[in-house]
């Protein structure tokens, strides 16, 4: 297996790529980039999906409780109460741009 370098993308480096690909002062940048994150945060809180077409829908699903055991003592099993977590289903241009497919 090969090990490559990977890099995250920050939400820095968005605002000076998108600054100097536009034109705009990176503080107009980052309150826009800040902005649109807090509304998908808030809308998600609510229960409300977002979709961004050709790119992907960011949604809130709930796990069921389960039945867990904690590795150190196998023999000890740990309910897993209910809880909502975020999804992301990729649209089908990012879906084919990662896959290749």
């Amino acid at each position: 297996m090969s090990e490559t370098n990977h890099k995250n993308l920050t939400k820095r480096d968005l605002v000076v790529r998108i600054s100097e690909e536009t034109g705009l002062i990176q503080q107009d940048v980052y309150k826009v980039i800040q902005k649109t994150l807090d509304y998908i945060v808030e809308s998600l809180a609510k229960g409300e999906s977002i979709e961004f077409r050709n790119f992907g829908v960011f949604e809130i699903r709930t796990r069921k409780q389960r039945i867990g055991r904690n590795p150190n003592k196998p023999e000890q099993v740990v309910t897993i109460p209910e809880r909502k977590v975020v999804k992301f289903k990729p649209g089908k241009i990012m879906k084919q741009l990662i896959t290749g497919e």
